[in-house]
């Protein structure tokens, strides 16, 4: 009969290639934090776009509504997210085959689709504000439909991405109330939020 460790062991192995095929686990702790830098690289740019020369802690009762001014902004915010997204790929494809697996499977095309479901009409409603001149809400709904996205695809990866999106969800409500710090709550949201959890990611799993 086997001793007590052995069965331990076999537990260990069972449980292993369970979550190997209902999670996705090749997802790299340093691309959240790079992600998080990439943020806050943007809301730099989005800074000097719409609030220089005046603090960026000073509440604002204006929202911008430029249409030039708006077109900046949506490139910037889409800088962020392809950089953040490349990165993302390249890294959880290294991790991937390092652990001798696929980064393309079953089990990441059950997050991409999960994940996709929120953002997609986050990001058609945050379209739909910005044309119809509700500009204030446009952070704090990003903020919100990430979280939803990050919640909705945490049980097919890590835990801690599960956390992460309540995070966005509580700070992004937080946002709604005060809309003249939006560009504040963005970045902490993407960015600093980004780099605490991508830190945490990366001990844990990564080393």
């Amino acid at each position: 009969m086997k001793d007590i460790p052995e069965y331990e062991k076999d537990i260990a192995s069972i449980r292993t290639m369970m979550e190997r095929s209902t999670k996705f686990l090749s997802l790299s702790g340093l691309s959240g934090v790079l992600a998080g830098i990439y943020a806050l690289a943007g809301a730099t740019a989005a800074y000097y776009i719409v609030h220089y020369p005046i603090s960026p802690f000073k509440y604002r009762i204006y929202s911008s509504s430029e249409g030039a001014t708006i077109y900046k902004l949506i490139f910037v915010a889409l800088l962020v997210l392809v950089a953040s997204i490349s990165t993302g790929l390249w890294l959880s494809n290294r991790k991937a085959r390092k652990a001798g697996t696929r980064l393309w499977s079953q089990t990441s095309q059950k997050l991409v689709v999960n994940l996709s479901i929120p953002l997609v009409t986050g990001g058609i409603f945050i379209l739909i504000m910005l044309y119809t001149g509700h500009f204030g809400l446009a952070a704090p709904a990003s903020l919100i439909f990430y979280g939803l996205a990050l919640i909705q695809a945490s049980p097919n990866t890590f835990a801690e991405v599960r956390y992460l999106g309540f995070s966005e969800i509580i700070l992004g409500l937080i946002s709604a109330i005060y809309p003249g710090f939006g560009l504040i709550f963005w970045a902490l949201g993407f960015g600093v939020l980004h780099i605490v959890y991508g830190a945490i990611m990366y001990n844990r799993y990564d080393k």
